[in-house]
Order: structure tokens, then C-alpha cells, then sequence
């Protein structure tokens, strides 16, 4: 019976161990924008500035939070 109850507690071990390297991978691949999306972002942003949620209004399946974070990871000047 400690052998059944050691391994479930293994198991569930991997089990959460799997699932959040899941979700690191989608966040990650959902901070990778499309040569479009990238365009689109450009534009808006020339046309409202940091009007985040407007421009996530745009682009189907992105929220204003991605937007920001790509935005200033790509082309903040606070890095220099």
C-alpha cells in the first residue's frame, strides 16, 4: 500500500511539473507576434500611443497586457 500511495504522490509530482511547463511554453509562444500582428502594432501605436487596449481591439486573441510587454521589450529605450 506505501508503494500504490508513493507512487500517485509521483504522479502527481510530474503531473504539475508537466502542466507548467505547458503554460511557460504558451506564454511564451503567445509573446511571439506574427510579421503582422508586429505591423499592426506599429501603426496603432503611431496612430494612439500607449493606448494598450485599443490596439488589443485590433488584433484578435491579444490582450493589452501581451501588447505593453512586447511593446517595451521590443522597443522601449529604457534598456539604453
Amino acid at each position: 500500500m506505501a508503494d500504490l500511495d508513493q507512487c500517485s504522490s509521483t504522479e502527481t509530482v510530474l503531473d504539475s511539473e508537466v502542466l507548467e511547463a505547458e503554460n511557460n511554453m504558451n506564454h511564451e509562444s503567445k509573446l511571439q507576434f506574427s510579421e503582422d500582428e508586429e505591423t499592426l502594432v506599429v501603426i496603432m501605436f503611431n496612430l494612439v500611443g500607449e493606448r494598450w487596449s485599443l490596439i488589443a481591439g485590433r488584433i484578435p486573441g491579444r490582450i493589452a497586457e501581451e501588447i505593453e510587454k512586447y511593446w517595451n521589450s521590443r522597443y522601449s529605450s529604457k534598456s539604453e
